[in-house]
């Protein structure tokens, strides 16, 4: 069964509303309350939960607990998800080093770069050159890579990442990356971003002008 990836961001999004309502001590949740925690209608609720059997009762609602051990199952945040970052620049080792990625159940493994003078196979998270990079995904059954490389060697590292077990790949490089059946990529470019942000406000500013 394919997930769309609207489906996948707000089964994380019930999931983190659960979280709280139980930290909170609540047992019970409705489908309209997380249907207007997320802005969403309580149909939608039901039909995201339906498409993974998570059932509830009519009267009582969903137990909160166990929804949220099933949705960690379904989400794959039972276990630690292993991470490599291609690219040990300023932008990859600042990913390296993001004390975020604990705390959601993300290992960053090691990174991989092809400059000597950022390998560094004894630190804490190892930087490895490119060629060990096909062994250790291999080796530690990685399924998902960040880029951070220059523009001109994106296209080959992808193709060689595509050729191992990794089944995932967050681009940052500047360029638009094509997956593939079994390999899907989520470009990312920080400028494009930031030209799209800096329109929406001069376009408000516009507005509130006029």
């Amino acid at each position: 069964m394919k997930t769309n990836t609207e489906v996948i961001n707000r089964l994380l999004k019930y999931r983190d509303v659960m979280q709280k309502m139980k930290g909170l001590g609540l047992v019970r949740v409705f489908s309209d309350n997380l249907a207007d925690a997320l802005g969403v209608s309580p149909s939608l609720v039901r039909k995201d939960f339906s498409m993974f059997d998570l059932t509830g009762n009519k009267r009582g609602g969903y137990r909160i607990e166990e929804m949220v051990e099933k949705l960690n199952v379904i989400l794959g945040k039972d276990r630690k998800q292993k991470i490599i970052i291609v690219g040990c620049g300023k932008m990859g080792r600042a990913l390296m080093n993001y004390n975020g990625f604990p705390q959601v159940g993300i290992r960053v493994a090691a990174g991989f770069d092809s400059d000597p003078h950022l390998l560094d196979s004894d630190a804490p998270i190892p930087i490895l050159h490119v060629s060990k990079m096909k062994r250790f995904i291999a080796e530690n059954e990685i399924k998902l890579a960040v880029l951070t490389v220059p523009e001109p060697s994106a296209q080959s590292i992808l193709d060689s990442l595509m050729k191992t077990s990794i089944r995932g790949v967050i681009n940052f490089a500047p360029v638009l990356l094509k997956g593939s059946d079994t390999c899907l990529i989520h470009n990312i470019n920080i400028e494009q971003e930031l030209e799209n942000l800096f329109y929406q406000i001069q376009f408000a500013d516009r507005e509130e002008g006029e």
